[in-house]
């Protein structure tokens, strides 16, 4: 997608603070972080816009990108955090490819749960 930020992110055209790459993933902290540990999970590729287009064909890649989250969650010295992803403009998505927030690092608000 031309115009989505985390696709060029992937691409190498907007540079990031990446905590994980490999070849379907990348993980990086939020430029604005709302908690002393705040990461994002992508797949590398733009075939999801939210977590409402999860089919068959890319269940696996959700997974993944899941328990690369929760991997990295540890590695952080995280014991408890949370993992949000927004679905659509109301709910506060402002990028269209599926991404997964880690949040961590001190007592989160119930208002999110």
């Amino acid at each position: 997608m031309d115009n989505c930020v985390f696709c060029k992110i992937v691409a190498g055209e907007i540079p990031s603070k990446k905590l994980y790459e490999d070849d379907k993933y990348l993980a990086f902290f939020d430029i604005a972080p709302m908690a002393p540990v705040h990461f994002l999970v992508i797949p590398k590729q733009h075939i999801l816009t939210g977590i409402s287009d999860i089919n068959d064909d890319n269940a696996d890649l959700v997974a993944g990108a899941l328990k690369i989250a929760a991997r990295l969650a540890k590695e952080q010295g995280l014991t408890s955090y949370r993992i949000v992803t927004n679905c659509g403009p109301d709910a506060g998505q402002t990028v269209f490819h599926l991404h997964f927030h880690v949040l961590g690092g001190t007592t989160l608000s119930n208002q999110m749960a």
